[in-house]
């Protein structure tokens, strides 16, 4: 079997069913994303963010992969839920709500925003519902009238510090072009411009190769917990971001530079006693804030596998070959869960799960298989 077909295989027959057999609500509509080992659901709150990422999953499949009428019905079970529940007053999507969709915590960001028009614009195009590309359109145009304020009137800081954050820009280069059917590409290429701007020159730090996840708002750094912070999973899945972006626009240049940034951030975050990537690191090696610090995610390695395909399909590197081959074994050998299925989420430092848990309040029904399709079809290319 090809490393291609072995990530389509876990996507297809591991992966999905786990979703589609443990996940939807057939009473009210949406997906329960508390599950543990075995798939039984432990919470039923709904968070908002973790829904939208569900529809916009099973909506891409079937857009893409194949037509299958049992996921064209998971998407419209959340995208209806999301429709009827997910907004306040005002068209602000709530974090959570209850499992019949009341309202439990407000919306203090717009990353719940984001993932609701992915999964709108998907669903738009698989459902042939045009009411809901409107929705993708009117939610992304509200999330750039909240860009500069993200949190609004749920901001704790008190602006003596004024710092802006990496994951905005880095959303929106790949927000944009979900929705790309649904904006003027005036408009697609102006938020692509300043992505791009944003990421490469702003946060992509000249001196080191690494990206900072806050920087002051002209650009500088700042010596502080925030200024100092490191987020290798952020930092290596925006440079997939970029790669597409540049094989969009046959910028050879983007392309090479954002994989040089996988090389690096993999350097400097790679656990050289036990293996994986690092959650968070300090840029100047200092104490994180983050307890967690030193903990294997699931998405940062599925991340840095997706950048790395990538980044070998198109430049042919052996030294991203080299690397993509370390990643993989890593988080082959650590994160799948050969008896119940799905991939554990949590490791500690050596590399033994810290919960046994397939979803929760962060880990939904999306970095896995988007991944696995990435990797799948990249790996493909490139005759591996």
């Amino acid at each position: 079997m090809s490393l291609s077909q072995r990530y389509q295989q876990n996507l297809l027959d591991d992966v999905l069913p786990f979703w589609e057999r443990h996940s939807p609500d057939p009473t009210n509509g949406g997906y329960f994303t508390c599950l543990d080992r075995r798939g039984k659901v432990y919470d039923t709150d709904k968070f908002i963010w973790l829904q939208g990422r569900q529809v916009w999953t099973y909506s891409m499949l079937y857009n893409r992969v194949e037509q299958r009428d049992n996921w064209l019905e998971t998407a419209r079970l959340g995208a209806e839920f999301l429709k009827k529940h997910g907004t306040d007053d005002v068209g602000h999507f709530y974090f959570s709500v209850t499992a019949e969709g009341r309202p439990l915590v407000q919306p203090y960001n717009i990353f719940s925003d984001c993932f609701a028009a992915m999964a709108f614009s998907q669903y738009a195009k698989a459902s042939g519902d045009a009411a809901y590309g409107e929705l993708a359109r009117i939610a992304y145009f509200r999330i750039l009238e909240r860009s500069d304020n993200p949190k609004g009137q749920y901001e704790k800081t008190t602006g003596v510090r004024k710092l802006k954050g990496f994951a905005l820009p880095m959303i929106l280069s790949n927000l944009v072009l979900e929705l790309e059917d649904h904006l003027d590409p005036e408009e697609v290429d102006r938020t692509l411009d300043h992505s791009v701007h944003e990421v490469m020159n702003v946060f992509l730090q000249s001196d080191t190769g690494l990206i900072r996840e806050a920087v002051q708002s002209d650009g500088s750094t700042h010596d502080s917990f925030e200024g100092r912070l490191l987020n290798p999973g952020h930092g290596i899945e925006a440079m997939w971001f970029m790669m597409d972006i540049g094989a969009r626009r046959n910028d050879t240049e983007l392309i090479q530079r954002a994989a040089d940034t996988v090389l690096r951030t993999l350097e400097h975050t790679w656990d050289v006693e036990h293996g994986g990537i690092f959650y968070f690191m300090d840029a100047h090696g200092h104490p994180p804030q983050q307890l967690e610090w030193d903990q294997k995610l699931w998405w940062v390695h599925l991340e840095a596998l997706v950048a790395l395909a990538k980044a070998y399909e198109h430049t042919r590197s052996e030294q991203v070959r080299t690397w993509f081959q370390r990643v993989h074994d890593y988080t082959w050998s650590h994160f799948p869960d050969p008896e119940y299925g799905e991939w554990f989420g949590y490791l500690n430092r050596r590399g033994e799960p810290l919960l046994a848990l397939k979803g929760g309040k962060w880990k939904g029904c999306f970095h896995v298989p988007r991944a696995l399709l990435q990797c799948a079809q990249s790996l493909k290319k490139s005759g591996l």
